[in-house]
Order: structure tokens, then sequence, then C-alpha cells
């Protein structure tokens, strides 16, 4: 479909078309991924057999973080549309030649010359989104109860090396994004790649690989969610496959519908990460331990520690939910002013 025509010269005019086929829809494809994948696998009734999607998608994620560290050998820097950019600004200068290139040679330096800190208005979103990263809590007693050889220290030794994994992944495929793009890098970095290389084989194979991912891992996440419905809303009654594909079903329908209205995944992120992922992290553990373990006195360096951190918990909730709806309103402010224009 043709929808505007863009002209460069009054004789000389092209028409921009776009496909409008449904599969080229991301809507329509994330939900047809929901029902003919998500859900199926969503409605297993045992954590235990999504063991092996779970290590498919683990081998995914070691995948894009393999292309990830190889891309920042091979990706230059400045990056292709800078330089186009820059050439184009050289060509229309009427300077000489040797302030052009001394222009070139600092314009180099400051975009591909990493920096340890940077503070803007997106920088905000950082705590909550690691905090995020590392929820794994409600997953805690499903995974318990599918051990072999149950016991505390073997649950400890498995947290551990999970933790240890994912810092490691997480560390790693930060670091060398942002070695990659430095100040051009975005906030979903596979969307970072695409925006300078749209047709690399490569880094479309490591999409279709994390989207493996994320799709494989959501039954994961939504099992210990059922589980907390099921037991808020009847917790007296045997299991039944009505209610637990009832509830299943309008928790898929809920997060599609948030995937599908929410522009960015830095938006859920941050404020999920903001609010529920520091309760489950800093708020909940602590009041617990301050609440439950009665035979520590309060003077006590672990009941110090976690009042500590019990305090730390909510300046972070309520800092970054605050800083976050800010950001949001600036943004909305300026989409105004720049439609109204």
């Amino acid at each position: 479909i043709c929808l505007r025509q863009r002209c460069s010269h009054p004789a000389v005019c092209v028409c921009v078309c776009v496909c409008v086929c449904w599969y080229a829809n991301g809507d329509y494809l994330v939900l047809l991924v929901s029902v003919v994948i998500i859900l199926p696998l969503s409605l297993l009734r045992n954590l235990g057999y999504l063991g092996y999607t779970s290590g498919l998608s683990l081998l995914c994620m070691v995948f894009f973080l393999i292309v990830v560290i190889i891309k920042k050998f091979q990706i230059p820097c400045p990056l292709p549309n800078e330089l186009n950019a820059l050439n184009e600004t050289l060509k229309s200068s009427n300077a000489s030649l040797l302030d052009s290139n001394t222009t070139a040679t600092d314009y180099s330096d400051d975009t591909c010359r990493p920096k340890y800190f940077v503070f803007n208005s997106q920088t905000v979103y950082a705590v909550p989104i690691l905090t995020f990263a590392f929820v794994c809590h409600p997953a805690i007693l499903p995974m318990y109860e599918e051990l072999k050889d149950r016991s505390r220290r073997r649950m400890q030794g498995v947290a551990n090396v999970s933790f240890l994994a994912m810092f490691i992944m997480y560390l790693l495929a930060a670091l060398f994004g942002y070695l990659t793009f430095n100040i051009h890098v975005g906030p979903e970095l596979l969307h970072t790649y695409a925006r300078y290389y749209k047709s690399d084989v490569l880094l479309l194979i490591v999409r279709l690989a994390v989207l493996t991912a994320v799709t494989l891992t959501v039954p994961v996440v939504l099992f210990p969610i059922r589980t907390s419905v099921n037991h808020l809303l009847c917790p007296t009654k045997n299991f039944s496959w009505v209610r637990h594909t009832a509830i299943t079903v309008g928790l898929l329908a809920g997060t599609n519908a948030m995937v599908i209205l929410v522009p960015t995944i830095k938006d859920i992120f941050g404020f999920i990460g903001a609010s529920a992922a520091a309760m489950l992290i800093f708020i909940l553990p602590s009041a617990f331990y301050l609440k439950l373990v009665k035979k520590e006195p309060m003077q006590s360096m672990q009941k110090l520690g976690a009042a500590a951190f019990l305090v730390l918990g909510f300046l972070v909730m309520i800092g970054c939910m605050s800083l976050i709806i800010v950001d949001w309103v600036h943004q909305f402010s300026n989409n105004k002013k720049s439609d109204g224009h």
C-alpha cells in the first residue's frame, strides 16, 4: 500500500510503500506465539517438565552472549551511519583540510571513548532493571519441590550457581554491548544492532534465539504466579483443570495486553523493578527476618543489617518510582509539544 509520496524534485517523486500483511504485524505474532507455544507449556502441572525448555533457553542466551562479544571486535567505531554523516559534514564545510582532520579526530575520540559513569534521565532505570534481573524468589519453592534429595544446603548450592552464572552473563553482555556502541547504545541492545546492521544474518539468528529464550522462560515464570493466585482464591479446593486453565489464560491475556500496549520494555522493567522487585529483594525478606527470628536480639549485627536493608529497599522503591514517573510525565509533555507543532 502506498502511504505517501516523497519528492526530492517536482519531477521526481518516489512512492513510499509498506507491507500490511498480517504476519508483518508484531502484535499478531505475539498472540500467535502465546497461543501455539506458551499456553500449552504453561498448562503443565509440574515444573520439572519445563527443565528441558529452560536448558534450551539458557543455550540461546549463551549464543547471544557469544555473538555480542564477537561483534564488539567486528563493528567499527565510529559506526557506519556516523561515518557517512561525518563525510557529508566535511564535504559541505569550508574549513581547511587540517581543521577538518582535527574535527574528525575529535569526533571519533568523543564517540568511541567509553565513560565509566553516565548520569542522565535514563540512569534512574538502571537500579530497577538490575533489581528485576535477579528476581527469582517466587520460583524458589517450586524448584525446591522438584529437587532430588531435597535439603537446604543443596538448594543453597543451586541458588549460588544460578546467581553467579546469570551475573557473569549479564555483566559480559552489558559490558561488550556498551563498548560496541558507547554513547549510542539503546535501552534494547538488539534494536541498537538492527539500527545499523538491518540485514546481518548472524544478528537475525541471534534475535530469533533471544525470542526463543524469552518465549520458553514465560511458562517457568508463570508457574509460581498461577500457584499463588490459586492459593489465594481457592486455598482449600482440590485441583481443577477448569480453574487451572482459566487462571493461566487470564495471566497470559494480561501479559499480552501489557506487551502490546506498552511501547518499550524499559518502562516495564523499570516500573516493576522499582516496585515489585524491590519488595521481593529488599523489603519483604528483611521484614520477615525482623519479625520471625526471635532468637536474635534487635541490637545484633544480623538484625541491624536487616533493618538497614529494609530502609534501603524503601529508598530504592520510593526514589526510583518517583523519578520514573517524573520521566514519563516529561516524555508525555514533550510528545504533546511535538504533536502540537
